[in-house]
């Protein structure tokens, strides 16, 4: 079986974006290869972060991981500050990356726009990311078109150190889901829908209650044509959330139109947000029972038990190519 790794910050609760343009995939992939999913927390503390929300945000993405449908029997979940070889193989990766390089990457540009000082630590993730990745000799990451740059560096990365000191990662090709990779926000369809935005009203949050999901999907964008229509061009608004529809309906965008033909963005919207609600109420009800349980710490226990032992054979053969300690027998 291929390897697959993913990684998710832990940096607010799980969007309807990331449910369908991440998590919802994670569960049919993980039948077809060894996949990885871990609650990159690392990676969270880049930007300031409140001690006690970053540990109750940990727990509870574990919880929504299996919740959504992964399977710790056939994948291996896991909290990466749990697993010290990422940081170990993240620091060696730094000292094969360039300054241009990093200081060229969109994300950092993004976040660092503005702000008087910015931590070291928001420049050098690439290749902590990078580290993530080839620790577990990964074939394939699962992205969003927003990490395309990152997963680019990645392979840059992979291959100079496989030349300039040993080929012992295997360089790994990026995986973008054709439909519903990029879910747009309610409120700017020209924006991808995102946890860290500052209007709530822009994305649906998969604990939000059935009377947030209709107000937020009553109050989305669409426009004055009053036809529902996909035409990403001309109506984005209506676009979004017809793919959304669909997506978690399993019915095709044109048998939508069909169903609202001659009807308004009223009758759309309220049939919309009952596919939502549908599809989150299971998620939440295993979501609060796991939130309760050992079960959800055990997973976790099993899964960085796992991860260490993949993960330190391989920053064992990264150090040994490095000359790095006294060589290994």
């Amino acid at each position: 079986m291929k390897t697959i790794f993913s990684g998710i910050q832990p940096s607010g609760t799980i969007t309807l974006g990331n449910y369908i343009g991440a998590m919802k995939q994670f569960v049919e992939l993980q039948n077809e290869y060894n996949c990885y999913f871990c609650i990159v927390d690392q990676h969270a503390i880049t930007v300031p972060q409140d001690r006690l929300e970053l540990r109750k945000n940990i727990r509870s993405l574990a919880a929504l991981y299996l919740a959504v449908g992964i399977d710790p029997e056939k994948s291996t979940l896991f909290i990466q500050s749990e697993v010290p070889a990422h940081a170990q193989a993240g620091w060696m990766m730094q000292c094969v990356s360039y300054i241009g390089e990093l200081e060229r990457m969109t994300q950092f540009k993004d976040k660092s726009e503005g702000k008087d000082a910015v931590s070291a630590g928001l420049l050098t993730y690439p290749p902590l990311m990078a580290a993530d990745i080839l620790l577990y000799s990964t074939d394939l990451v699962p992205v969003g078109e927003d990490q395309k740059q990152h997963l680019e560096l990645t392979r840059d990365l992979a291959e100079r150190f496989n030349k300039k000191y040993n080929d012992i990662f295997t360089i790994p090709d990026v995986r973008i889901a054709k439909v519903g990779a990029r879910v747009m926000s309610l409120q700017d369809p020209l924006k991808k829908m995102s946890k860290s935005d500052p209007n709530k009203k822009s994305f649906i949050s998969l604990l939000d209650d059935p009377k947030q999901i209709e107000k937020k999907i009553k109050s989305a964008v669409t426009d004055s044509e009053g036809i529902v229509k996909y035409d990403k061009e001309n109506k984005p608004g209506v676009s979004n959330l017809l793919s959304i529809y669909s997506i978690l309906s399993g019915k095709s965008v044109a048998n939508i139109e069909k169903d609202y033909e001659g009807k308004g963005y009223g009758d759309f919207k309220a049939g919309l947000a009952e596919v939502v609600i549908n599809t989150i109420k299971p998620i939440q009800d295993k979501y609060y029972e796991l939130m309760e349980s050992q079960e959800l710490d055990d997973v976790l226990d099993h899964g960085a038990d796992k991860a260490r032992k993949v993960a330190n054979k391989m920053v064992g053969k990264m150090e040994n190519a490095m000359g790095l300690g006294r060589k290994r027998k």
